[in-house]
Formats: structure tokens, C-alpha cells, sequence
């Protein structure tokens, strides 16, 4: 018998891993553009649900942003049902708020959540690789936006409302490797244009950034940046841990709003003090607070001066007496 390719036994491995603590009987749905990271996902899921006593099925979205969308989606799709998949094709209208990215990736998700309810699956498949990882740590160090940022992808996470959970099998997997296996299975893939279009920054962090830093600091770059956002998550989750732990205790419920003690958030450390902020502010109003925001409320606590209420998205944060009051914001 010919031996096993490298990057086909990586990859199966990688989905097998992944999926190894899902119920028998489940569904999956692979989220399948075509490309070799999603076409090599769907290839080895294929292999590997059965085995596992999974039902598996692709979903391809056609944003209908290119000239010949619809017929890539219906060759991914046909390429899928070889595989053994059962696949399925929505065309999205896609919006503009918050840029063309933004619009496609809220539209496509809004498909794959309607769709695994559809099937009832306990999973939804992403084909992000190890390289979107690094990508996406170094445009949230460029952003400035914390250490939330630099967690990167998480590899799985489950949706509160319906317990569906987004699974990334390939986080650890290199895209050449998908690329590989793709070459190995004999398998036709589709380069998105986007992909090379510089007019997108992911697109210059992969092309121009990553291989300048490759070149000057040495190889490994893309795997220490992935290396980075696994171990930010492991804080992150140890934070959040305590955070639970501690807000049960220093909180409580305020006319059209929520109340914390100005006494324990003095009390914990300034990090700790901060993710409890925000934390009370998403929960309760939906809103995510810079660091601006959050340092300012925050001074509520350590520089209390007597100044007035803090106008916030959404809402608005005061001093009264001893608890930091936050209020939602009139309509």
C-alpha cells in the first residue's frame, strides 16, 4: 500500500482530535468556500465522522462579491457531495456596516447558525489555520486592542443561546499543509482574488508583514504568534475564573441598571479591577469598552475627586456613596 501523506495524516488527525468529544449521532457542519483550508477540512472530516458515528454535511455561502460566485459555490458544493458530504448552497445578500469584510464574515455566520439549526448539529467547522492565527494577533497588536485581541481564535466555543459549538479543527495546522493535502487528495481548490488583494489589511500582514519579519528575525514567527494568543487564553480564562468567583459578592442590582462596590474593585488589583468593569458593562448593557472608557470609570474608584457621571455607550457610570452606579442611557 503507498504510504499516507504527511499533510493528509496531519489534517486528519487535526479534525479527528477535534471532534473526538462529540456525542455519536451528531452533526457537523463544515463551513466549505472551496479553498484548500476549508476543502481540506471538509476532505478529512469526511474520512473521519463516520468513524466516529457522525453525520456530516457542508454548507458553502456564495456573497455573490465576484463575477462567477455562484458557479464556485456549486462546484465546492459538487466537490463536497464526492466526498461523501451532504452539501448544501445559500446565496446572502451582504451589507456594508463596518466594511465589506465585516459584512461578508456577519452574513455568512447568520447562514451557518440557521443552517446547523436547520440540521440540528452540535458543531459548526471553520477552516482557519494556524496562519489566520498569527494574522490576527498581529492586526490586534497593531489595533492596540489589549490582550481580548491578542487571544486570537479561540479553537472551540459554544454559542450560550443554543449550546451550537464553532469549531476550528486546523488552528494548529500550517496552510501550506492544507494546501498539501489538497495536492494529495487530488483535490481542486479555488484561490479566492480577495486573498492577494492588498486593499485588505489581513491581506498585507500576510504578504508584506509576516515574511518581513520571517526575514529579519528568523523563521517561527507565525507559530510564536500563535504560540502567544494559546497562552493569552489560558490567562484570559483563569481571569474570567475569578472574576465570576469574586462579582457574585460585589454586585447588585440598581434602578435601570447594575451597581458595584467602589471599596472591592479598589480592593483587586488593576487588572483584575478593569476586566471586572467591562465585564459588568457587556453583561448587563451589551457594550464593549475601550481602554479609554474602562480607565476612566476606573478612576471612579482610585481617583475619586468628586467628579460627575461618565457618559458611556449605552449607558452612564457614577459615584453614589459607595458603589460605582452604572445607568442605561435614555432613549
Amino acid at each position: 500500500m503507498p504510504s499516507l501523506s504527511p499533510a493528509v495524516a496531519e489534517v486528519r488527525l487535526a479534525v479527528r482530535t477535534a471532534l473526538a468529544d462529540l456525542p455519536e449521532g451528531s452533526t457537523v457542519v463544515v463551513a466549505l468556500s472551496g479553498g484548500p483550508d476549508s476543502l481540506a477540512l471538509a476532505a478529512a472530516t469526511a474520512f473521519e465522522a463516520p468513524k466516529l458515528r457522525l453525520r456530516a454535511a457542508s454548507l458553502t455561502v456564495d456573497h455573490g462579491l465576484q463575477d462567477g460566485s455562484d458557479a464556485v459555490a456549486q462546484r465546492a458544493a459538487k466537490t463536497a457531495a464526492g466526498l461523501g458530504l451532504d452539501a448544501l448552497v445559500v446565496r446572502v445578500d451582504v451589507g456594508t456596516d463596518g466594511g465589506p469584510e465585516a459584512a461578508a464574515r456577519d452574513a455568512r455566520y447568520s447562514v451557518l447558525r440557521d443552517a446547523a439549526s436547520d440540521v440540528h448539529a452540535a458543531a459548526v467547522l471553520l477552516g482557519h489555520t494556524l496562519d489566520d492565527q498569527a494574522e490576527t494577533v498581529l492586526l490586534g497588536l497593531a489595533r492596540g486592542s489589549g490582550a481580548a485581541s491578542l487571544q486570537g481564535m479561540a479553537p472551540a466555543r459554544r454559542d450560550d443561546d443554543d449550546g451550537l459549538r464553532w469549531v476550528r479543527p486546523l488552528l494548529g495546522v500550517r496552510r501550506a499543509t492544507t494546501r498539501a493535502f489538497c495536492e494529495a487528495s487530488g483535490l481542486e481548490v479555488w484561490d479566492d482574488p480577495h486573498n492577494v488583494e492588498p486593499r485588505f489589511a489581513r491581506v498585507r500582514v500576510r504578504e508584506r508583514v509576516l515574511p518581513v519579519l520571517e526575514a529579519e528575525l528568523g523563521p517561527g514567527i507565525a507559530e510564536a504568534l500563535a504560540r502567544t494568543a494559546e497562552q493569552l487564553r489560558e490567562d484570559a480564562e483563569a481571569f474570567d475564573e475569578m472574576i465570576h468567583e469574586t462579582i457574585e459578592d460585589i454586585v447588585e442590582h440598581a434602578e435601570a441598571g447594575i451597581s458595584v462596590s467602589a471599596a472591592a474593585l479598589a480592593a483587586n488589583p488593576a487588572a483584575l479591577r478593569n476586566r471586572i468593569i467591562r465585564l459588568v458593562v457587556d453583561s448587563e448593557f451589551g457594550v464593549s469598552l475601550t481602554r479609554a472608557q474602562t480607565v476612566e470609570v476606573a478612576r471612579l474608584v482610585t481617583d475619586w475627586s468628586g467628579q460627575g457621571p461618565i457618559d458611556l455607550p449605552g449607558c452612564s457610570a457614577s459615584r453614589i456613596g459607595g458603589r460605582i452606579v452604572f445607568t442605561a442611557s435614555a432613549r
